[in-house]
């Protein structure tokens, strides 16, 4: 894991290097081990390490083939490099470290852009082939990796965080009021956007070329939803092929000349991979965990009969809502974006954790969710479905209540509940059906926009419209689990999930996160899983809890569904207040960034410091935190942003 930057500029400019070296200086977090810039015009690639794999100084990084025609500054693993690197001998290539960084410059000689195919890792990497005087661009297939780039005149900039590109002078410094509006509405950006104006990521599962023509984007991988399913194989078959996909995933995510320790919720997830490590490889497993003083949020019994179970080297952190309002300005430095839960912010408590434990390395179960049909929002819109078949009984939107025992408590909620979940009902024809009502239900923080914010972004009609354009073909002849599935990897997977909730949180520490169920051949056969057995009834993740039954308690399969949330309005207001809240909800600040308007923010402000803070609704609780987020971005990204006059060290120089 590392951080990467770099510059291609076709107008003869000669000033890129020290760019480079500044825009390393931006995320020293990335790469605490050594850094280095190779500078031949037009190109400049710069690194910053994270010494996981060949930790001698042969390993630093940008690395080259043997004529050094081809260059690379890489930040991931690849997993199966030591596979990858014996064929690659065998046909002659030389090599002179044992990174896996340097598998891929020569399979790049080998198969050119085929060699995607062949990988099987979590990377994201610029490739500069001399002779082509070409930057080849790649992100593994489910954007566990960041990178962002910026385009200008026959000049391109690119990073694995946006804080490294606006060192760049030439790149521009603005919120995008279109994305805004898509964050308060889903969450996160849509495809290649980021919150910034001209600000760009590469999709996941896409390679881009710049070269003297311009820049081009193509993808290598889809997302595997909507394949043909596999009627053929048992339930049992279907257990051992998981089984068996879990544990190799697994084993080859340990590879690393360090310590690997795991994350461990307390859920059926990150016990599994846990339990695979346990059992297979490591007697001595470290594990990590995060609890809250809040009981509401807290798993700390469920995290203790995994680890009763396992019998692991633990250590956990505890979560007061006084350490989420401290460190929050520092969660968005981190996650370059609005936020609308706290949720980041426990994981990097966590993540220090994990640093101050000597482990620069965790396995975490995150992905399972996603591949194996585990979330609530899944199991709602099968409800949904089958009540807008009758959309006046009233037996079945009961069947609510057991997704949600703790809300539909009594018998006024539970009416009320059910006139929430009642709206969008018989829109099954709309391609995003399952998302229709969290999409409602979030958009309407939107009327906490300025006017000028409003009119710069389209409605929430407009966002599904450009959302469906979209989708790929077919996609409405999908059952609609899958189509469930796709919208929230689509959009959630890569762009919150593995960003805001992962890598961000994680290298804000200087910790990788490896994620065996997003190992590309486990997300590929779960997809051809039928749909019945994805989701059995309403039991969730069926297929995997069955695969887990007889090798983690039952107490944690059987569990009810508990979604990962953190404390939220009282972590701001009360006693201990941080400065930078009044500071930022001013009605001054409010009016000079332009974004919200400032009677509505006042007077939600005023219930919370009016102690009334824990009788926000949802809604109002995800405003309060998109509004702060939003302009903490805006405060330390904008209006304060600020280089490092000077560097903060040296950049080993190669030619």
């Amino acid at each position: 894991m590392c951080g990467i930057a770099g510059i291609v500029d076709f107008n003869n400019r000669e000033a890129a290097a020290p760019v480079v070296g500044r825009m390393l200086d931006m995320m020293p977090h990335r790469g605490p081990d050594a850094s280095g810039i190779y500078h031949c015009q037009p190109v400049t690639l710069g690194h910053a390490r994270l010494s996981i794999i060949d930790l001698s100084a042969s390993g630093d990084q940008p690395i080259h083939n043997e004529d050094k025609t081809v260059w690379i500054t890489f930040n991931g693993e690849i997993f199966n490099y030591p596979e990858l690197r014996s064929g690659l001998v065998e046909k002659g290539h030389r090599f002179y470290t044992r990174t896996d960084t340097e598998v891929l410059v020569h399979l790049y000689e080998e198969h050119g852009t085929d060699m995607f195919a062949r990988l099987n890792g979590q990377f994201a990497f610029a490739l500069w082939d001399g002779r082509k005087q070409s930057l080849l661009l790649a992100r593994d297939r489910v954007g566990i990796r960041p990178l962002f780039y910026h385009r200008g005149n026959r000049r391109l900039t690119f990073s694995s965080e946006i804080k490294a590109i606006f060192a760049d002078p030439d790149a521009p410094r603005a919120l995008d009021a279109q994305t805004l509006s898509d964050i308060f509405t889903c969450w996160t950006a849509m495809g290649g956007a980021t919150p910034f104006t001209d600000i760009h990521q590469l999709p996941p599962g896409h390679f881009a070329r710049f070269d003297r023509d311009g820049l081009t984007l193509q993808p290598y991988w889809v997302l595997p939803f909507g394949a043909e399913t596999d009627e053929s194989k048992t339930e049992e078959d279907w257990v051992e092929t998981i089984r068996a996909l879990l544990l190799d995933a697994t084993r080859i995510r340990l590879r690393a000349d360090v310590p690997v320790g795991a994350y461990l919720s307390g859920g059926i997830d990150s016990t599994y991979t846990s339990t695979v490590v346990k059992r297979h490889f490591n007697n001595r497993l470290h594990t990590f965990s995060v609890g809250f003083t809040d009981p509401r949020f807290d798993e700390a019994s469920f995290q203790k009969i995994a680890v009763d179970s396992l019998g692991t080297e633990h250590r956990a952190v505890r979560c007061a809502e006084a350490d989420i309002g401290r460190i929050f300005p520092r969660v968005v430095w981190h996650a370059e974006t609005p936020l609308l839960r706290t949720g980041p912010s426990p994981l990097f408590l966590l993540s220090r954790l994990v640093r101050d434990s000597d482990f620069k390395v965790v396995l975490t179960g995150e992905g399972a969710d996603e591949v194996f049909a585990g979330y609530n929002i899944f199991k709602e819109a099968k409800i949904r479905r089958f009540w807008a078949r009758h959309p006046d009984s009233k037996m079945r939107p009961a069947l609510l209540a057991r997704l949600y025992p703790y809300i539909f408590k009594d018998a006024k909620s539970g009416a009320f509940l059910q006139s929430f979940f009642k709206r969008n009902l018989t829109d099954v024809d709309s391609p995003a059906y399952s998302h229709l009502l969290r999409w409602h239900n979030t958009d309407v923080l939107k009327g906490f926009f300025s006017a000028d914010l409003r009119n710069g972004s389209d409605s929430l009609t407009g966002f599904i419209d450009r959302y469906a354009q979209s989708l790929p073909d077919g996609f409405m002849g999908w059952d609609l689990l899958t189509r469930a599935q796709y919208t929230e990897s689509r959009l959630f997977l890569s762009n919150y999930l593995l960003s805001s909730q992962g890598d961000r949180m994680a290298m804000a520490n200087s910790i990788e996160g490896r994620f065996p169920f997003l190992d590309h051949r486990i997300f590929e056969a779960a997809a051809r899983i039928p749909s019945r057995l994805r989701m059995r009834g309403l039991t969730e993740k069926y297929i995997l809890k069955k695969a887990a039954r007889g090798l983690i308690p039952d107490p944690l399969i059987d569990r009810a569904k508990q979604p990962y949330r953190a404390p939220i309005s009282r972590c701001f207001f009360g006693d201990g207040q941080p400065d930078y809240v009044s500071e930022m909800l001013s009605d001054d600040t409010l009016k000079r960034y332009g974004y919200f308007d400032g009677k509505k923010v006042a007077r939600l402000v005023a219930k919370c410091s009016q102690g009334r803070g824990s009788l926000l609704s949802e809604r109002e609780n995800m405003a309060l935190v998109g509004i702060l987020s939003t302009q903490l971005v805006h405060h330390q990204f904008i209006e304060d942003f600020r280089v490092p006059a000077t560097r903060r060290r040296e950049h080993a120089a190669i030619r």
